[in-house]
């Protein structure tokens, strides 16, 4: 019986060796990711939020008239084993108009080294562009058992807390070692491939992952902008915003995400 179960341990044993060899990771290529926010349930929080309700309610009702719940943004990441690149894509997309919310559109073009720890990120704020040179964002990341497929990969759920008060899920793929992710996110030991922030009705999931070379010229950071630290931008925004409101303190959250 002891030889029998011995036998046994070897094979399983020995299954899992070849399937660990055999196992694929893809160190560089292009993720295309789709944006979405809930529209619908963005402007039922600026409602709630605002003294004049009716009004708000009316031109509520006139936007789901002509519009869809969820507005659609899409943006590539090119990676290799130590850059990435995220980038959104132009798209002739009409403006929400009256309920035209920050955290509905897509300002930033990002690079990180995830090696060196670095982040440098083209901002587009109102009608001035800045360009932020920092460190990566530091996120205490809480990693569960939760698996998930996004674009033919298994991803772990893993969960945090940033900016002191958005809630932040994410889903990251170990066959792709490398700690990147859509945006500013990061941090984990594989590739972000899911993210959302559920109180903030707004989600970011891959919908394709092209394995590819990726060679350094596609992955140069921007250039063009004013240079700024996190410190510096947080406080330009505060004083821009100041006087806004409700309103004011959305689109800081939005610009600073």
């Amino acid at each position: 019986m002891k030889i029998y179960q011995f036998i046994i341990s070897c094979l399983v044993l020995g299954s899992q060796t070849v399937v660990a060899q055999n196992a694929r990771f893809t160190n560089q290529g292009v993720i295309e990711y789709e944006k979405k926010v809930n529209m619908y349930a963005l402007i039922k929080d600026q409602v709630k939020k605002n003294s004049d309700r009716s009004y708000y309610a009316q031109a509520f009702e006139d936007y789901q008239k002509k519009n869809p719940q969820f507005k659609v943004l899409k943006s590539t990441l090119k990676f290799s084993k130590e850059q990435t690149l995220f980038t959104p894509i132009e798209e002739d997309v009409v403006g929400s108009g009256f309920f035209d919310f920050e955290s509905a559109n897509q300002h930033n073009t990002t690079a990180t080294n995830t090696n060196a720890g670095t982040v440098i990120s083209q901002k587009k704020v109102f009608e001035e562009t800045y360009l932020l040179k920092d460190s990566t964002r530091k996120i205490n990341w809480k990693i569960t058992n939760e698996i998930r497929n996004i674009a033919g990969y298994d991803c772990r759920r893993a969960n945090a807390l940033i900016m002191d008060s958005i809630y932040v899920v994410a889903f990251y793929t170990e066959e792709i070692p490398v700690s990147g992710g859509p945006e500013t996110f990061s941090g984990l030991p594989g590739m972000i491939l899911g993210v959302a922030l559920p109180y903030e009705h707004i989600t970011w999931f891959a919908t394709s992952v092209l394995d590819q070379p990726v060679t350094d010229d596609k992955l140069k950071a921007p250039v063009k902008g004013k240079p700024v630290d996190s410190k510096q931008l947080t406080a330009i925004l505060k004083a821009a915003t100041k006087d806004w409101g409700e309103w004011g303190q959305d689109s800081l959250k939005a610009f600073l995400l």
